[in-house]
């Protein structure tokens, strides 16, 4: 298994010989305004792609968690294939489809791709009324004979349904949306460091992988943030904090 962060949550899995684009952000550096109900006025995204998106426009298939701009954009829908199988959480087919995409599918429960078995598992994207107007979001883990057993979180807190997902799977690798994403008002959207640190005290025996920070301007904790109190809690050597374009 190869993996490759292209920037905040968008990934590129090489897995069992199939290439997978993990929710795509293509927009150009500040072509978008902040995030509404934000604490500072940034443009997003913060930072540019290191390289042209041609790099990843060629996968076996694309993986969309869900809907939220900066995991499945315009950029990324113009610039992509429309006959590129895509894989998607349940209710989201139909709005992807609109934007003329032919080979949608809905994982439900578990699907199969090229030998990949796929899992659906779900998160909670913030508490209370925030967490409700979030909206429904997923995590995917990913199975083959002879790989490790990758579990892409999403974007969520740590919460119930991210402690059941490593109960039943046992994960060599767990990817985590950190950040520590913010409104104004209200408690964090997605996990910040002690989310993570919670995790890797529940399942010492996983590799964790913090993805998500430094891009988008409402995600509060920057990649420094987290390996210093990493560091404090003495567990810089379970997670790996990749750069963007950084392969692992």
């Amino acid at each position: 298994m190869n993996l490759q962060l292209v920037r905040h949550a968008t990934l590129w899995l090489q897995y069992l010989g199939v290439n997978f684009l993990i929710d795509p952000m293509f927009s150009d550096a500040g072509v978008n305004p902040p995030i509404v109900n934000s604490t500072n006025d940034r443009r997003n995204p913060l930072v540019p792609m290191l390289f042209a998106m041609d790099a990843w426009l060629h996968p076996d298939a694309v993986l969309v968690t869900h809907l939220h701009r900066d995991h499945w954009d315009e950029a990324a829908a113009a610039a992509l294939s429309k006959s590129i199988p895509i894989l998607c959480q349940p209710n989201d087919e139909a709005a992807i489809g609109s934007s003329g995409f032919t080979s949608v599918s809905a994982v439900n429960t578990t699907i199969t791709f090229q030998g990949v078995t796929i899992i659906r598992t779900s998160g909670r994207h913030g508490t209370g009324e925030i967490g409700q107007k979030m909206g429904q979001v997923s995590g995917f883990v990913f199975k083959a004979d002879g790989q490790p057993t990758l579990y892409i979180a999403g974007d969520t807190i740590w919460c119930d349904e991210v402690m059941q997902a490593l109960d039943e799977h046992q994960p060599d690798v767990t990817i985590v949306n950190a950040g520590g994403a913010q409104f104004a008002v209200g408690s964090p959207i997605t996990m910040g460091a002690e989310d993570v640190i919670s995790l890797c005290r529940y399942t010492p025996s996983t590799k964790v992988v913090a993805v998500h920070m430094d891009a988008i301007n409402h995600c509060l904790v920057t990649r420094a943030d987290l390996h210093n109190r990493l560091e404090l809690a003495g567990l810089v050597h379970q997670v790996t904090i990749p750069g963007d374009a950084d392969w692992l």
